[in-house]
């Protein structure tokens, strides 16, 4: 397969631009010669029509035989100062009247069958090659029955050529200037107006993972261009929160996965270094048994946020009464409650379609998550509520240390801790916030948080 060859913005503009003009050139100097050219034939044919004219009034005073034989001198000293003009006038029989000296006329001038009207200049050449224009018309006599005679004038245009053919060579020439001059001057104007591309480039090329915060200039580019630089600033927020977060992942999995290693790699060489108990040994195997769990689990939790995340968690739809869902987990979370003092509690009720395993999960992590940080003699509150006509909300609200504002919006990133001083409960990896947030995306519902005045709410919008 044959590589595409690409041309530049720069060609493609220069050689539309080039083009353009030189078409408007063209027609302007075919226009302005054929004008010229109709110029040079109205004059002929000024002169033209004022000499067959002046025969016609010569004719006009033929009374006899004799006014027709002093006729030609009379047509002689009406042409002298005209050189280049020839006339002959026919008589009805065909015979010569007159005729100035080399007058050479083309049969269609001196035919008396062509009607006057549609006698137009006629344009030919003599024998010696000399360019001729002439018309002809008719011409009566004052000699009583007599038939008109024919009289034909012409005049010489070899002048009018030579200027035409002069004209036509440095138009010509002029029009081959014009043109390379303004494909130049098209090059360089297309190439002044792209310095701004030529700066947005350079500037998106200092652009590194070290200066994803760098952005394009966009009150320094022309208008046309102010919405490219404002999309690829906006690309660039995105890849700078996307690079961050991924980093902050890679960070907070690192941490995450220390910890039980490093215990099970101490409490392995401990055990190495010297001769232990049976019940020594199987104490210490129990202990690595919950640290490889941990593991287990949040390696689990890593590959379901992996496939949500490329739409690979598909949900089965039942119907789940969320109601019954949340009283079964309170149980669960009852003895605990008891033992902080923290108070339980559920209102309203709500059926929607979806997976209860999954719903169940969500639920429970944000229940995990509000026992976790409600402080003793606090309170944890659900409520269900139809908030459309096919939606469902349900709000998980709990007592305790507001959260900041900035820590909101990344809640539900991966690992993400607004206070990493906080105790982990039970499988407290950071994991479980962005597991509920990839469930509720995948039944094609959302998740929220707000916190203010010691009171933190985690919203679950889903559909019916």
């Amino acid at each position: 397969m044959r590589p595409v060859r690409r041309q530049s913005i720069s060609f493609r503009l220069t050689l539309l631009f080039a083009s353009a003009s030189t078409l408007v050139l063209l027609l302007l100097g075919v226009l302005i010669a054929n004008l010229v050219e109709r110029h040079f034939e109205e004059l002929d044919m000024e002169i033209l029509t004022g000499k067959l004219q002046l025969a016609r009034h010569a004719l006009e005073k033929v009374r006899s035989t004799a006014d027709l034989e002093a006729m030609p001198r009379q047509l002689e000293d009406s042409l002298v100062g005209h050189p280049g003009l020839a006339v002959v006038v026919v008589a009805p029989d065909g015979q010569t009247l007159f005729a100035t000296t080399g007058a050479e006329f083309p049969g269609t001038l001196l035919d008396r069958g062509v009607e006057p009207a549609s006698r137009h200049p006629v344009h030919w050449k003599t024998r010696d090659q000399q360019p001729l224009r002439g018309i002809s018309g008719l011409a009566r006599t004052s000699i009583e029955g007599a038939p008109p005679a024919l009289v034909a004038v012409a005049t010489g245009i070899s002048h009018h050529e030579h200027f035409m053919s002069d004209f036509r060579t440095t138009l010509w020439s002029f029009m081959v200037m014009a043109a390379l001059s303004i494909g130049l001057l098209g090059w360089i104007a297309v190439r002044r107006g792209l310095a701004p591309l030529q700066t947005i480039k350079r500037e998106a090329a200092a652009i590194t993972a070290q200066r994803l915060n760098a952005r394009l200039p966009v009150d320094s580019v022309p208008v046309e261009l102010i919405a490219l630089a404002r999309t690829l600033n906006d690309m660039l927020a995105r890849l700078e929160e996307s690079f961050r977060r991924l980093s902050d992942f890679s960070s907070y999995l690192a941490h995450e996965l220390r910890t039980p290693v490093s215990n099970l790699l101490t409490q392995t060489q401990v055990m190495l270094s010297r001769t232990r108990t049976a019940e020594q040994y199987q104490e210490v195997l129990a202990s690595n048994a919950e640290e490889l769990e941990r593991l287990s689990r949040m390696i689990s939790d890593m590959l379901f946020l992996a496939k949500a995340e490329n739409q690979l968690v598909i949900p089965h739809r039942e119907a789940v009464d969320l109601r019954a869902e949340v009283n079964g987990l309170f149980e669960f979370y009852e003895a605990f409650a008891e033992e902080k003092n923290v108070s339980l509690s559920c209102s309203g009720s709500a059926v929607v379609s979806g997976d209860r395993l999954m719903l169940r999960r969500a639920i429970n992590n944000l229940l995990s998550n509000a026992m976790r940080h409600t402080p003793s003699g606090g309170g944890m509150a659900v409520h269900l509520e139809q908030t459309g006509e096919n939606w469902v909300r349900l709000s998980v609200e709990n007592t305790g240390e507001t959260i900041a504002a900035e820590h909101l919006p990344r809640l539900f990133e991966p690992f993400y801790r607004a206070d990493s001083s906080r105790q982990r409960f039970s499988d407290g990896a950071g994991l479980g916030l962005a597991i509920t947030r990839s469930i509720l995306r995948a039944h094609g519902g959302s998740v929220e948080a707000r916190s203010s005045h010691g009171v933190t709410v985690f919203r679950l919008n889903i559909p019916a």
